[in-house]
């Protein structure tokens, strides 16, 4: 008996933690990551059956599968529902994020049985009411994405909604699943939600009980990234417009990126949801914006068309690390973001006092003989390179690695001005290789060849920096090809900059 012909379920009735419709209900949870335990997990909490298929699966994760009480499948190549799926005749599936539309296992999930697919966030979404506030309701939701800065904008928004007094947290993409924030005993006034594009990918546009109400939103920016999962640059976008459906209160969006301003025009919204820009120049009268180095709110107060709050300077900026473009524009959409829930002007400026970046951020990892070695290993992809090139006028740019799909050569033309040489690393070097021969014939270029990857990157950085020179990692590219993740590939950066500095 196939999951269509399972008897009717009333998916709807599946709109609270407290409905029994979970009860006895087949659900069968694609991948066992971070996200994919606590799905299974929330879902045998519920009294839901449970089975697991992955095609790979930790030893730990597995034996807490089992004392749990979840069932569990690991097919290493999944190219089709496995026979325990089809015998476990699932009548929901919840897919973890790193499953793309065009995997095997989700195309006869969607086609074949014909089943409904959600991500995480709709699950949670639905069970949000496990834990109330003092008036009844939920904790609000306030949603985050974009190519860049979606984590430095969900801490910081969360950090200023915290300090104003408020039970808030950051969840989702940035580390902690939204259903353990919800299922959380002590409970929020307000989470601060990371979404990846494949998590809004996931997003329900088309059944009330699934469809989220945000009470503030915003999508940072747009480029290309992840065209590999998504298939093209309009599937990805249409995926992160899905941020300002149905907001509340507070669309905001990016003045300098058009993208993000056509897809808040473009969202369903609520009636009385504003649109709220934010910018590097002066503000209007519904935005925020740089006035003369002060940095201000002309969005919430009462006299917008005339007057401006003060939030912070970018010398205060400076002193605290925190004045590149890219980092200013982040602090003025997580601002938006908190004074759109009543957090205070003065608390925002105490926040940006103490706030400091995550490691592998534009992170000062040494200066010596008038170079600075910088490591923005986080920067994953073109636009976050660029981002990260701007806030230096001289360069020694270490990149490369996986490309994901991504091109190089727009970034390759805006910045060849202001390198001094380029040093290559990673599996897909060829295509930055070729934009720099194009852009920039003259221009000395370093291609890494042995297993001491950063080590030999560090010594070919060091043969041509001069006086003033930043020696910057800043990839463009995710790192799987030769580290096992971002955070790897920076602190070995790291550490082959002190060994060098030191005459190791």
């Amino acid at each position: 008996m196939s999951g269509r012909h399972a008897g009717a379920i009333d998916f709807e009735a599946l709109n609270s933690w407290h409905t029994d419709a979970w009860q006895g209900l087949r659900v069968a949870v694609f991948g066992l990551g971070k996200t994919g335990f606590s799905v299974a997990d929330t879902l045998v909490e519920l009294g839901s059956e449970v089975l697991v298929v992955t095609q790979q699966a930790d030893e730990e994760r597995s034996r807490m599968l089992e004392v749990i009480g979840a069932r569990l499948v690991v097919d290493e190549k999944l190219d089709g529902a496995p026979p325990a799926l089809l015998e476990f005749d699932p009548q929901l599936i919840v897919a973890n994020p790193g499953f793309p539309p065009s995997h095997p296992i989700l195309r006869w999930a969607e086609g074949e049985a014909g089943l409904p697919v959600w991500g995480d966030i709709e699950l949670a979404w639905r069970l949000r009411d496990k834990v109330v506030r003092a008036d009844g309701t939920p904790a609000e939701w306030i949603t985050i994405t974009g190519t860049n800065g979606k984590t430095t904008t969900t801490q910081l928004t969360a950090t200023m909604l915290a300090a104003a007094g408020l039970r808030a947290a950051p969840a989702g993409n940035i580390g902690v699943p939204v259903l353990d924030a919800i299922r959380d005993p002590q409970g929020f006034d307000v989470l601060v939600i990371e979404l990846s594009s494949h998590q809004l990918h996931r997003i329900n546009l088309h059944g009330a009980a699934g469809e989220l109400h945000p009470y503030a939103s915003v999508c940072l920016n747009i480029a290309e990234d992840h065209l590999e999962w998504h298939g093209s640059f309009d599937a990805y976008r249409d995926a992160k417009a899905k941020v300002y459906a149905n907001t509340k209160v507070a669309c905001v969006y990016n003045k300098a990126d058009e993208a993000t301003m056509r897809m808040v025009e473009e969202a369903d919204v609520e009636e009385g949801a504003r649109a709220i820009g934010f910018g590097l120049g002066v503000p209007g009268p519904s935005d925020f914006g740089v006035i003369e180095g002060i940095v201000v709110d002309r969005a919430f107060l009462d006299e917008r068309h005339h007057t401006a709050l003060e939030l912070t300077t970018l010398d205060e900026l400076a002193a605290a690390g925190l004045a590149a473009p890219h980092v200013v524009a982040n602090i003025l959409a997580a601002s938006a973001l908190a004074r759109s829930f009543g957090a205070p002007t003065g608390v925002i400026h105490e926040v940006l006092q103490s706030f400091r970046l995550d490691a592998h951020r534009i992170e000062t990892v040494a200066a010596a003989s008038g170079v600075t070695w910088v490591d923005d290993s986080k920067a994953t992809n073109p636009h976050a390179a660029d981002a990260s090139l701007r806030a230096f006028p001289s360069v020694v740019w270490v990149a490369g690695g996986l490309l994901k799909g991504a091109g190089v050569d727009e970034l390759v033309a805006t910045h060849v001005a202001r390198l001094r040489a380029a040093v290559l690393i990673g599996a897909e070097r060829g295509e930055l290789r070729d934009a720099l021969r194009r852009h920039a014939p003259e221009l000395p270029v370093f291609e890494v060849e042995e297993d001491d990857v950063m080590g030999a990157a560090v010594r070919f950085a060091a043969s041509v920096a001069q006086d003033g020179d930043t020696v910057l990692l800043a990839p463009a590219a995710a790192s799987m090809d030769q580290f096992s993740d971002y955070a790897d590939r920076g602190a070995r950066f790291a550490d082959a900059v002190r060994a060098h500095l030191s005459g190791e």
